[in-house]
């Protein structure tokens, strides 16, 4: 079953990503999207939670009361659902085009696959970097929930950004670009791993890859996006090398 909830107390999206974790973390609970601007949260549930609980989970700074609850077997709710989505990735799929189309444009006369690449690699690191330091604050909460090197050393939520800014003008100016397809083979690695573990625990949190600008849902999309990256790192590194 889905519930939904009233939450008060959420000011920003570090409050969001704490109320997530902490619902998260229950006991029966499947998933939790939390909506700041509502101040809501549903919660998809094995079992039903009494409010108590979901109150003890929380901080003292936010109180949890029920809405209504959603039949989750009904057909046109997960019809809703998919479509819903959908919509929300919409903003992913169009930046994803426009980088795509850029790096066509850049190399299609003459045609060269290689400088494809680094343009798409290093197009795709200066766009996303771009969207996580419109809120560098929140962003390293959100992105901690799935990135495994992120929970176990939070600063390097902070830095990620940065990362991504210098290995997008590596592959840009074509400097180092073995040292940064290594180190893109290492990070999107180690963050494909955390989202491939939360996509299997079927939990729902906030993908960080845009950062928390854009509420994008953790979803397959996520894990194609990891994957075509890394595709291309692997291919561009075996041709650098000469293997």
């Amino acid at each position: 079953m889905i519930h939904t909830y009233k939450v008060s107390g959420m000011t920003c999206n570090n409050c969001k990503a704490s109320v997530e974790k902490s619902l998260s973390a229950l006991p029966n609970v499947e998933s939790v999207s939390v909506d700041l601007d509502a101040q809501e949260a549903s919660l998809k549930m094995t079992n039903y939670i009494d409010v108590g609980t979901l109150q003890n989970a929380l901080s003292d700074k936010y109180n949890i009361s029920e809405k209504k609850e959603t039949n989750v077997f009904s057909s046109s709710h997960k019809v809703e659902e998919e479509k819903s989505e959908l919509k929300q990735l919409f903003p992913l799929f169009m930046i994803l085009g426009y980088i795509t189309i850029a790096s066509v444009l850049l190399n299609y006369n003459p045609w060269n696959t290689s400088s494809f690449m680094f343009d798409f690699m290093g197009l795709f690191y200066i766009v996303f970097s771009f969207f996580k330091l419109l809120d560098l604050k929140g962003f390293p909460e959100s992105f901690r929930m799935y990135d495994p090197l992120a929970k176990v050393f939070p600063a390097y939520g902070w830095v990620y950004p940065f990362i991504e800014v210098a290995l997008g003008l590596m592959f840009l100016m074509r400097f180092q670009t073995t040292t940064a397809l290594a180190i893109t083979l290492i990070i999107l690695g180690i963050t494909t791993i955390g989202v491939t573990k939360t996509l299997l625990s079927k939990k729902s949190i906030q993908c960080a890859c845009l950062g928390t600008a854009l509420k994008l849902p953790m979803t397959k999309a996520t894990f194609i996006e990891n994957s075509i990256m890394i595709v291309m790192a692997i291919f561009m590194l075996v041709k650098t090398i000469g293997l």
